[in-house]
């Protein structure tokens, strides 16, 4: 079976996901999407369970390679506000076009892990040039325990894009100004 068929239609997987929901995504939806005969997903992906961890396997590649890309493209931010305008790209990115449909897909996904310790295993947070220039920046600038705040950091971007996904509006500027600002203060505790 070819590769990048599996590819293609992991892809169109995401896509039908991002589109019809948890409930929609069905084999015959994937072909369609794909606009492929019908019995085509199902061939390469017997059950809805291999279908469903093809997917999340090849969102967490395409998010991976977009954060390593951004991380070793972007030199490593010397202040705050550099940090905040790499948040906000990264947010731009992920609440428009393929992004937008790539959030919608992740979030989906990460409430079916709930029930799933094999797809949660797949959507743990992954080392990439992204998160060590997080990381990297906190250390420079003194904060406590950075990889620790990383993790809060990055977690509470994710929630942002969460939000104003959900409400169709761009992250604002302040509000990632905010947490870069609490990642770096001093103290008990993180963003």
């Amino acid at each position: 079976m070819s590769e990048e068929r599996r590819t293609a239609l992991a892809d169109a997987a995401i896509r039908t996901l991002a589109e019809l929901g948890m409930r929609g995504l069905t084999h015959r939806a994937v072909d369609r999407t794909a606009g492929l005969p019908p019995g085509t997903t199902s061939a390469y992906f017997r059950t809805r369970a291999a279908l469903l961890t093809a997917l999340v396997r090849r969102l967490v590649a395409r998010d991976q390679a977009e954060l390593q890309a951004a991380g070793e493209r972007l030199p490593l931010p010397r202040t705050a506000a550099e940090l905040t305008d790499c948040f906000a790209e990264l947010a731009r990115a992920r609440l428009s076009g393929e992004g937008r449909l790539r959030s919608l897909a992740r979030y989906a996904c990460a409430l079916e892990s709930v029930r799933d310790p094999e797809l949660r295993e797949i959507l743990a947070p992954h080392e990439n040039a992204g998160r060590q220039g997080v990381r990297a920046f906190l250390t420079a600038h003194g904060a406590p325990d950075p990889d620790g705040r990383t993790d809060t950091l990055l977690a509470c971007v994710d929630g942002l894009v969460l939000n104003h996904l959900l409400a169709g509006t761009p992250v604002p500027r302040e509000s990632l100004e905010g947490l870069v600002a609490a990642a770096l203060r001093p103290g008990a505790g993180g963003p």
